[in-house]
Formats: structure tokens, sequence, C-alpha cells
């Protein structure tokens, strides 16, 4: 199980069985969950007095316990929805961020074990987004991963089937999303919701302000600032790349910053294989372009970056006898 801060993905018998955005909607009055995942994201912003739409995670870790404890519960109850009456205990391997202190791991472990998780298992993103894009984890050599999801950014070499260097940092997609209301704001004075945010770097977004194929600009309609009258501005991926810059170097920066603590044979290994995108962060335009021509190594974006992690706690689960670095 991938639990995202934007996205989480359940992976049982190597399929993919639940793919929903992180978002709960709750009841006020009743404190129970009314939807969860994709159904919830459609009301997010859009509720009244008696509705809240709860992300529970936020850069990676839970900020609100009893809300990630309805969320796992009813996506582990879509795995199955024809046995309404029996739960069976489970085994679940769950991905936490690299950076994770005791309390945020026992926070995940606790609201995995409330929604019905028998044996419980945790290992780091970057470790299962290396294993679900089939690096050899064991072996004796260098690999780097960059895992660029919805709250944190997950940096680490990984060697002999364990995590040398690490650097998690809190700039990701939901980063890059308030960058983009933040920008709006400023520059177009015209107020855009979190969705319509999220849309724009899906269909403009870029990492660089030259691209061979550009992608068609986005219209976005909104009120005025000044006016609250209705307004439509046109936003092109120039203009996005240039508002997700600053962001963009923080994560140049810890890269620089992981390989500077990197041990010199296992440089030379990186150097030579390149390093792996993963996360959804990964999808965005140019960015393996970008971090190349700054750092010199070459980038490689996994193929299916979105579901890199989830398949990796599907590899570690079949085989929780043979990887130490599960940690229960």
């Amino acid at each position: 199980m991938d639990l995202g801060t934007a996205n989480t993905v359940i992976i049982h018998n190597d399929k993919i069985v639940v793919d929903e955005p992180s978002i709960v909607a709750i009841d006020q009055n009743t404190r129970k969950p009314i939807a969860i995942g994709s159904v919830a994201r459609q009301m997010h912003g859009k509720t009244h007095e008696h509705i809240k739409t709860i992300r529970p995670l936020r850069d990676g870790v839970i900020a609100d316990f009893n809300a990630a404890e309805q969320m796992i519960r009813g996506m582990i109850k879509q795995i199955n929805p024809k046995n309404r009456f029996f739960t069976p205990s489970l085994r679940l391997v769950v991905a936490i961020p690299s950076g994770s202190t005791e309390v945020e791991i026992r926070a995940v472990r606790d609201s995995s074990e409330h929604a019905g998780g028998r044996d419980v298992y945790m290992l780091y993103e970057p470790m299962a987004a290396a294993l679900g894009i089939g690096i050899d984890v064991e072996a004796p050599k260098g690999s780097m991963v960059v895992d660029i999801g919805g709250g944190t950014t997950e940096i680490a070499v990984i060697a002999l089937g364990g995590i040398v260097c690490n650097e998690s940092i809190r700039v990701a997609g939901d980063g890059f999303t308030s960058d983009i209301q933040q920008y709006m704001r400023s520059q177009h004075n015209i107020k855009i919701g979190e969705r319509t945010a999220e849309d724009i770097k899906i269909s403009v977004g870029s990492a660089l302000s030259e691209l061979e194929e550009p992608p068609t600009p986005f219209v976005v309609r909104g009120p005025n600032l000044m006016t609250a009258l209705p307004v439509e501005v046109s936003v092109t991926y120039q203009e996005i790349a240039h508002c997700l810059d600053k962001a963009l170097v923080k994560i140049e920066s810890a890269v620089l910053g992981v390989l500077e603590q990197t041990p010199p044979e296992l440089y030379a290994d990186i150097v030579q294989s390149g390093i792996n995108l993963t996360g959804g962060g990964a999808l965005l335009r140019g960015l393996d372009k970008r971090l190349q021509e700054k750092i010199n190594i070459p980038f490689h974006v996994s193929e299916d970056p979105l579901h890199a992690v989830v398949r990796g706690t599907g590899i570690a689960l079949k085989n929780i006898g043979k990887y130490p670095f599960l940690m229960r």
C-alpha cells in the first residue's frame, strides 16, 4: 500500500486494485465518512457546513488520525466489496517517507492496525520505488532514486539492501500546486482553487521554458480579485515553468546534497547507470532534461512512475522473509 499525500494506491496479488485520491468527505453531524477517493475529490471545495472534505495526509505524514483511519478502512473495503460481513485480517506493507520520525511511523502503524491490518510492515518510499522499477537493491552497486510525490521528494542512494544516504524534503506536487495558485493570484489577479491549480499543473506544467512539443495553453475561469467579476485567462507552459522554478531549484540542490554525501565508489556507479525519477512529479514535462543539464548525470523517468512505489510494496510483501529492511 502506498499511502500518499495526493493518492493512495493499493496492490493485491500483483494487481492494482485501488488508485484513489487521498481524500475523505465526512458528515459533520455523525462523524461518519460519506465518500472516499475520487467521489470525495469531486466534492472538495464545493461543500456546505454539514460536510467537510479532509486530506488526512500532509507532507507525507498523517495530519488527521481519525480521517486517515476512515480512509484506509474504506479503501481496504473496496478490494473485496462482495465480502461485506467478513473482514479478513490482512498483512500490509505500507510505504512511508524516509525522513519520518518515530511518532509519524507510529501514527501510520496505528492507523493501519485500526483499519484491519494484522501484520503491518513499513518500508521507506525510495526503497519501495527502487524495487518497483526493477533495481536489484541487494547488489553491491549504487543506485539512486528521486521520488517526487505529493507531499515529499525522497532522494536516496541504495546499495546492498540498505539506504546509504538520503534526504526527504517537503517540496513536491502539493507545493507546485500552491505555487500555481499564488502565481495566478499575483500575476493575473484571479482566484483559483486547489483542483483548478492541479488541472493547470497536469495540462501545461513544465520544468523548462523551451519544449519541443509544447502543450496548448490552458484556459482558466474564475473571479477577479478586485472586482469579483468573472474573468478568463489563458495560461501557457512558459508561465508555469517560471512559476515552478524556485521549487525545482530546491529539488536540484537536495539532489546535489545527497550526491555530496555519497561514497566515491557508489558515486561512480550512479554516474554510469544514471538517476531514476519516480512519483507523480516525474511526469512534469522536461524535468529529466532540466536536472540532467544541471547535474551532468543522465536522468531516466521510469515507466509508470505513479505506481513504482506501490509495485515495490507488492514485491516486498511477497518476499517478507528475504528483505531485512522491512520494519515491523
